[in-house]
């Protein structure tokens, strides 16, 4: 649970949102309805519901997710655009471990990369060889 806590808020944010506007949208149709002398319908509500939420999703959360997943995915296949001034200098340190300790410094490294989760097809630093 705790792992994932962000993913459980975010979770939490979008339920709330979304049954926010269905909720107030509904008092807004009844409202409109009721001003034009109708009887307010659900099947009518829910046409327009779909209409809005699709059109929300469209120009703001399918943006977003765009943005957050694509670029997390080519972080993780190792884009040159992804790239962090990070990984040249891991990649020295790695080469001074291996000139240093001899056979050792590619158990170092390893163990490091095992514990900092750069293995098992998690993403691996660029000029990282394994």
């Amino acid at each position: 649970m705790k792992r994932y806590a962000y993913g459980w808020i975010t979770a939490i944010f979008f339920l709330v949102s979304i049954l926010g506007h269905w909720v107030f949208g509904w008092f807004a149709y009844v409202d409109e309805a009721r001003q034009h002398a109708q009887t307010p319908q659900f099947s009518e509500y829910a046409i327009q519901l779909s209409r809005d939420t699709f059109e929300n999703w469209q120009s703001e959360f399918l943006q977003l997710m765009w943005q957050v997943a694509g670029l997390a995915y080519f972080l993780y296949v190792g884009s040159p655009a992804s790239k962090e001034n990070d990984d040249r200098l891991e990649a020295k340190i790695d080469e001074l471990l291996k000139i240093n300790a001899g056979e050792r410094g590619a158990e170092i490294i390893a163990e490091l990369d095992e514990r900092f989760l750069r293995v098992h097809g998690h993403a691996k630093p660029h000029g990282h060889s394994q």
